[in-house]
């Protein structure tokens, strides 16, 4: 195949020299000459492991040559990676200054190209980008229409400095934002062939797990360098407490808690949160991160709130009171939380909860609730169809099937739903539902 890349910073050297090494004829595009020579005279322009020798190899193999000329480089192939840099502004947000310089360049190329070409955008970019700002750009330069003569679409890489031919050839998944066949089958072609899934998905998407990806793991540094510093403060080993979590693949390391949802509450976590901040500062330790968790997850709580207030109607049934569908447990649950809220500001409240029985609580479960919505025997019903009945906004914090088909059986057109655990398609509900944070 005959593939362009533009930029040749890490992620577009080590795309060239792997590329190249794979049979492919490879043109490398940078304004940087000195990147350039180097290049054509077989020696790397990064600092990498394996690299001085594999591009002594693709150079010999005459499958690499380089140029600063965009339109030559468009014109003698028929893909495109993108991999220019898009900095930090002054402000914090994305400098696309030499993105957008390049969208101009590579449309006025495409206007000459009789056939098609697939432009892969490989560069970290703000959501929306591609489709919002790039697309118009190449379309206006080109005269040309995104889905016909030309392709774009983003492919996130996930090269890590030190270690980045390794990771070309054995990524995490291949990662395709495509609205169209073209280029997924053109990408699929180029990198089908590499040990790992091979994903497809919207344009926008693919923007913004690049972000989520780099968060997460900007994320996970600070959680273990935060742990550290309280460990080493009360005298344990946190290489050993670190190695020990790791251990666990069916919640820690794993899909567990990674889904999008309402409010976290509780036995454990919120008490457990407090400690630790506590301990911290009792031994003067700065744990700025985990000290927001508590913050963050009441602001989310409080988005619920905004959400039912919003809607302008007192009759709130709840459907859900615990903090997890299937248990009792009442003890720190958001959903008890937002129902104080809305009782402390005249809401009229009627709950449905299957597992909550006030003459079977006990203990602190019984103390809790009993200290945070004492008249709750005043609204509990045991009928959900009841709740529905009575009620103008009902907010779902339930995951229960049976609950779900109730809704879509009982619920009326002049109704709403603030769903707080995503419902997904019921197609026979006549409420108009809100998500907390979906569509």
């Amino acid at each position: 195949m005959k593939i362009s890349i533009f930029g040749l910073g890490y992620v577009g050297a080590v795309s060239l020299a792997c590329l190249a090494r794979d049979g492919h004829d490879v043109i490398g595009v940078d304004i940087d000459p000195t990147k350039l020579r180097l290049i054509s005279e077989g020696k790397t322009p990064v600092v990498e492991e394996g690299m001085v020798d594999l591009m002594q190899q693709v150079a010999a193999s005459g499958r690499v040559s380089v140029t600063t000329d965009a339109e030559e480089a468009v014109l003698g192939s028929e893909i495109s990676l993108v991999c220019v840099g898009t900095p930090s502004a002054a402000n914090g947000s994305q400098d696309q200054g030499a993105i957008l310089r390049l969208a101009e360049q590579m449309g006025r190329a495409l206007r000459r190209k009789d056939s098609g070409h697939v432009v892969v955008f490989r560069s970290t970019l703000v959501p929306g980008t591609v489709e919002d700002v790039l697309r118009p750009i190449v379309e206006r330069e080109s005269g040309k229409k995104d889905g016909q003569d030309f392709h774009l679409c983003f492919q996130p890489e996930f090269l890590r400095e030190g270690s980045s031919i390794r990771d070309y050839d054995k990524p995490p998944f291949t990662v395709v934002g495509a609205n169209g066949e073209a280029a997924f089958e053109k990408l699929q072609a180029l990198f089908g062939h590499l040990p790992c899934k091979f994903l497809r998905t919207s344009v926008r998407s693919a923007e913004m797990m690049k972000y989520c990806c780099n968060n997460f793991h900007a994320l996970k540094i600070t959680f273990a360098n935060e742990t550290a510093r309280l460990c080493a403060a009360l005298g344990v080993d946190p290489f050993e407490v670190m190695d020990l979590v790791c251990q666990d693949t069916q919640l820690n390391i794993s899909r567990a808690y990674l889904r999008p949802g309402f409010a976290f509450g509780g036995s454990c976590l919120p008490k457990d949160l407090r400690a630790t901040t506590y301990l911290a500062k009792t031994r003067d330790v700065e744990i700025p991160m985990l000290a927001s968790i508590l913050p963050s997850n009441t602001s989310h709580l409080d988005l619920a709130f905004d959400k039912v207030v919003a809607l302008g109607r007192r009759k709130v049934g709840f459907v859900g009171l615990s903090f997890k569908t299937g248990t009792d447990d009442l003890r720190e649950s958001p959903l008890v939380a937002l129902a104080e809220r809305l009782i402390g500001k005249g809401y009229e409240l009627r709950i449905y909860d299957p597992e909550v029985h006030l003459a079977r609580l006990l203990g602190a479960n019984k103390s809790f609730i009993e200290r945070h919505l004492p008249h709750i025997g005043q609204m509990l019903e045991p009928d959900l169809g009841a709740v529905i009945a009575q009620s103008e906004v009902l907010v779902v914090g339930s995951e229960s099937q049976a609950v779900k088909a109730v809704l879509a059986e009982h619920c009326r057109a002049d109704q709403d739903i603030v769903d707080l655990v995503r419902l997904g398609p019921l197609p026979a509900l006549r409420a108009r539902v809100t998500g907390l944070s979906w569509g």
